[in-house]
């Protein structure tokens, strides 16, 4: 009696594996490129202590010098090391983008999920949104910072409050749209409550919305705080900021240019590298764009 040999299952070759990563890397060149610049200055960040001295250090005898081996971007006006200053105000633009996305995520999601759901609710909250639609960002922030003594908290919650009714307003679209729709009938039918509908059959609609969103609000909020450091109403000066540099440095524009430059470089790249992967992200999480890829 012979056995009969069950048949064999060949294992995945690890070159299936690298045609999809290559697959993926063609279709999706400027999402991988925005987050390859933005890990980049995430570890640069990190690791500022270790590759960067003290941003804080002066040192008058060395005001104004170009980049050299020594001085790898030179120094400002006080004899300030541009690049370690640089490198740490990597960490103060990182730290207000990323919490300005949560906090207005989170906070803009709840709010919308209740405000598309209870329609008394929503006509208070509509109206107290177009409120603060009607202010500019740029100026309410300035004003809750001079308002305030200028820290990074601060800066982190006048930039949040405008960008809430974005959020309130993309959330409470959906709500609209998804609550009416059968399944959601359904879990009203089986007598599933209120925050049981909400977070488990309304919330998963609007995470992909939301994602592409919250990339957005980080460069928004990237952008603003710049722009407060710049008009001194941001961080306190002797914070490295990339917007604080720019500012302190502006009279010295024809004599020591790598002064404004650099960091204003960095500032660019970091938007950019934040808008292309929103963009990638949209087009991956969007059913009728990603059918085309």
């Amino acid at each position: 009696m012979t056995a009969i040999d069950a048949p064999t299952v060949p294992a995945p070759a690890a070159g299936s594996r690298l045609a999809r990563l290559g697959r993926f890397a063609r279709r999706n060149p400027t999402m991988l490129l925005g987050a390859a610049i933005l890990i980049f200055f995430l570890i640069v960040a990190i690791i500022a202590p270790l590759i960067a001295g003290d941003p804080m250090l002066k040192a008058p005898n060395r005001r104004l010098q170009p980049p050299s081996p020594e001085l790898r971007f030179g120094t400002d006006q006080l004899g300030q090391d541009v690049f370690a200053r640089t490198v740490y105000g990597a960490r103060v633009s990182l730290i207000v983008g990323f919490s300005v996305a949560t906090i207005s995520i989170l906070v803009g999601l709840t709010i919308g999920l209740f405000a598309g759901y209870y329609r008394r609710f929503d006509a208070i909250v509509m109206r107290l949104m177009d409120g603060l639609m009607a202010i500019p960002a740029i100026l309410l922030a300035i004003a809750m910072v001079s308002l305030n003594q200028g820290s990074i908290g601060i800066v982190i919650a006048a930039i949040s409050i405008p960008e809430l009714p974005r959020v309130v307003r993309l959330v409470r679209s959906i709500v609209l749209s998804v609550k009416e729709l059968p399944f959601v009938e359904a879990a009203r039918a089986c007598g599933s409550r209120t925050p049981r509908i909400l977070f488990r059959h309304i919330m998963p609609s609007t995470i992909a919305p939301l994602i592409v969103q919250a990339t957005y609000i980080c460069a928004s909020a990237i952008l603003v705080e710049a722009s407060l450091s710049f008009l001194g109403a941001g961080v306190p000066p002797e914070v490295p900021s990339w917007g604080n540099m720019i500012a302190s440095s502006r009279l010295y524009l024809a004599r020591a240019p790598w002064t404004i430059f650099c960091p204003a470089i960095a500032l660019a790249l970091v938007v950019l590298a934040v808008n292309l992967l929103g963009d990638g992200l949209r087009d991956r999480l969007d059913p009728r764009l990603s059918r085309r890829l």
